[in-house]
């Protein structure tokens, strides 16, 4: 039997290790889902059974629609919040897409002087932590008369190092004679990659958007700082107005909060197997 023919190594292990390995896997996966079955149902208890003690996982007397509209009766913009957040998502997804895949191209596929280095310069734009530039990033902001803008908030999101660095993984995974038969066509270096590179690496696209989509999607401290008016605001930041000083009512936190999770969950259950693929495909070296 050839190394291709063989079954996988996991497929051989004892009925005793397969069996605490699920068990292991199922108690963890409990323990993930957890916070979520939480959140699912403090969203439709009603106010009196919040304190109720012992915990009650599950409400007696369910009020989800109740606290939907009590939650639009408190926050009647979050419908604006959260088409704000798809707005930023989409265009912060997109400038990624163009962006890292043409950076990502130059530097898989280009001889030029200095290639090594701006590419470690690039990942080592990993390290610095977001911190650290937030308050550089404000001040250019204000003297372009970004602030309060959606420019403010989606363009200096369009780059991300890691985004290069896994597309431009996946791009070396493509054999180099597909792309030279594409130019002896006459097609050019855009045109190759746009019509060969980038539709054979569907899953390191389907896993970099996920994980733009989500950072996009959860990013709170940037928007609070550089866009925070009404008509800019984003879901987490909407969300986090419904705490009070004296008061907060977690029914209604909870519904917006799940409210803004249910389109991530979707997108990752329907991408998930292009997001373990594309992830472990970054792992590999050419």
């Amino acid at each position: 039997m050839t190394r291709a023919e063989r079954p996988p190594r996991y497929l051989e292990l004892p009925f005793s290790l397969k069996t605490l390995t699920y068990v292991i896997l199922t108690v963890g996966a409990v323990f993930m889902a957890l916070p979520f079955v939480w959140m699912a149902s403090t969203a439709c208890k009603s106010p009196p059974e919040l304190s109720t003690l012992p915990i009650q996982w599950f409400p007696r007397e369910p009020v989800c629609l109740e606290n939907l509209n009590a939650l639009y009766e408190t926050s009647p913009n979050f419908n604006r919040y959260l088409l704000n957040s798809a707005l930023v998502t989409i265009g912060r997804t997109l400038g990624q897409v163009i962006t890292c895949s043409l950076a990502a191209y130059g530097f898989a596929r280009f001889q030029f002087p200095g290639r090594n280095v701006l590419f470690a310069l690039c990942l080592g734009l990993l390290m610095v932590p977001f911190q650290a530039i937030l308050i550089p990033e404000y001040f250019l902001l204000r003297d372009l008369g970004w602030l309060n803008t959606f420019s403010a908030v989606i363009i200096p999101g369009t780059f991300s190092a890691f985004a290069m660095f896994l597309l431009r993984q996946a791009f070396l995974q493509i054999p180099l004679e597909i792309e030279e038969s594409a130019m002896l066509d006459g097609a050019n270096p855009l045109q190759v990659l746009w019509h060969v590179t980038l539709p054979l690496s569907l899953p390191a696209l389907a896993a970099f958007s996920v994980i733009t989509v989500q950072a996009a999607w959860n990013d709170f401290l940037f928007p609070l700082v550089v866009a925070n008016t009404p008509d800019t605001r984003v879901v987490t930041i909407g969300i986090s107005l419904l705490q009070g000083q004296r008061n907060t009512p977690w029914n209604l936190l909870m519904m917006g909060s799940l409210l803004a999770t249910l389109p991530m969950l979707v997108l990752f259950v329907a991408l998930q197997r292009y997001f373990i693929e594309g992830v472990s495909m970054a792992g590999i070296k050419r």
